[in-house]
């Protein structure tokens, strides 16, 4: 059991409240993270306190009213401050504990989150940047040769931010040119080879920074040698991208494009990799599962979402059509009178 997970569940008062450690112990000792999730049950659990104080029983009431505490916000975000809770019922229900869980199509339907793409000129301008701007830092001394590889790395390879932060010294195979990720969304550890440029580079900011450090040393330290936290990773970027004259617009609202930040990096290489199979006339249905690995996505729909929202895309893939078919297809002249 992680300090966090015991901290948050030291933290539950309600009625449910030896119920959801039990819960969560068992989701940890099957092997998820399950953070996030355990900070939401402790919110719930709070919601009880306050509003459901007596309540013994995870009842319909209560867990609309849960679900009408969230109105008005993100579909997404809705949804993710439900699914614990229905996950919690469906637990009791097991263990013979009347529970309730919300039925299919009670939640608003979600839209599809249209992610931000870069430019080739929007890339060249942003490592312009974090190659001109990222000066040494007393507080972290080791900044102006980590961050140019680190962003590159999250472009070229599509590596979510943890991933390319927690990796180790051992975890990077310069002989091979093979990342091993142990640190993953779903917990699926998988290995993915790196452009031998890229890896290059790689080795040169190996020579000079880890020389002498053991394999289980962060492989791009932040402050007092420990991997870089989020936040640190996340302020240098905006910082990067101000500097680089591209705006950041905040929050979108819902089925607008996004605005940009470090995970468009994870999209523009999606993005890039499949123009890249079109031009080249690559069988689409044999390369997308090739790519559904590289990233790590579980279901093939996430990694076949990328071909749906681009223009450019749907204006790459006529011009493939045109240059394979010919006038094989006729062109139709629709006359008015």
């Amino acid at each position: 059991m992680r300090p966090n997970h015991r901290r948050i569940m030291k933290e539950l008062k309600s009625n449910f409240a030896e119920l959801i450690k039990e819960f969560i112990e068992q989701k940890v000792n099957l092997g998820y993270k399950y953070t996030e999730q355990a900070k939401i049950l402790r919110e719930f659990d709070l919601y009880c306190v306050v509003n459901f104080p007596d309540t013994v029983i995870l009842d319909k009431e209560l867990v609309f009213n849960w679900l009408f505490h969230h109105r008005g916000k993100h579909p997404s975000t809705i949804e993710t401050k439900c699914s614990p809770i229905n996950q919690f019922a469906k637990f009791c229900s097991a263990k013979g504990i009347e529970a309730y869980s919300l039925p299919k199509g009670v939640m608003p339907k979600k839209v599809k989150y249209r992610p931000y793409i870069y430019s080739d000129e929007e890339i060249k301008r942003i490592f312009s940047t974090i190659d001109k701007t990222c000066n040494v830092s007393h507080i972290v001394p080791l900044r102006h040769l980590v961050m140019p590889v680190f962003f590159r790395l999250l472009y070229c390879c599509g590596l979510r931010v943890s991933e390319a932060r927690l990796l180790q010294v051992k975890d990077v195979d310069l002989e091979r040119g093979i990342l091993t990720l142990n640190h993953t969304k779903n917990n699926r550890v998988r290995q993915i080879p790196v452009h031998p440029d890229l890896m290059n580079r790689m080795k040169d900011f190996h020579d000079t920074v880890h020389l002498l450090s053991i394999p289980e040393a962060p492989f791009f330290p932040g402050r007092n040698g420990k991997p870089m936290t989020v936040g640190n990773v996340y302020r240098n970027f905006r910082r990067f991208l101000w500097n680089a004259r591209i705006s950041h617009s905040g929050k979108t609202d819902i089925g607008e494009i996004g605005a940009p930040t470090v995970h468009s990096f994870r999209h523009t290489f999606a993005v890039n990799c499949l123009r890249k199979w079109m031009k080249q006339g690559k069988n689409l249905h044999a390369y997308l599962p090739v790519l559904q690995e590289y990233l790590g996505h579980i279901n093939i729909d996430d990694t076949e979402y990328y071909l749906h929202f681009s223009t450019d895309m749907i204006e790459d893939v006529r011009e493939t059509l045109e240059k394979r078919l010919g006038n094989i297809i006729p062109t139709t002249k629709i006359e008015t009178k």
